[in-house]
């Protein structure tokens, strides 16, 4: 397996890592409340963009390679967050198996 060789100045994006918390709505369901867990430094790449059409609208995403440092804790469903921007996590994995990055693919919507 290859080593990820990354230039540490590269992770110079700071984020907000954020998870989900269900919040009881009162009559049996519930709404979705984001919460900060930390701010993290990565490297943000574009991969795709794709544009969905509806009726009378379209759609723009745009996936992402998110690169940061590895911190236990971070899964699909999570979100970063970037002055507005929201990146909903897809993937995570750790390129080379030794615990010091990680890479998430991430998609934005409705730009």
């Amino acid at each position: 397996m290859r080593t990820l060789f990354l230039d540490p100045g590269g992770l110079r994006s700071e984020l907000a890592l954020q998870a989900s918390t269900p919040v009881p709505d009162g009559l049996g369901g519930h709404t979705e409340s984001w919460a900060e867990i930390a701010t993290v430094f990565a490297k943000i790449e574009p991969v795709t963009a794709t544009s969905s059409f509806g009726p009378d609208q379209t759609v723009e995403t745009v996936t992402h390679r998110v690169t940061l440092r590895w911190r236990s804790g971070v899964a699909s469903g999570m979100r970063f967050v970037r002055q507005g921007r929201i990146f909903d996590i897809v993937t995570v994995h750790d390129p080379d198996d030794i615990g010091r990055y990680l890479v998430c693919r991430a998609r934005e919507t409705g730009l």
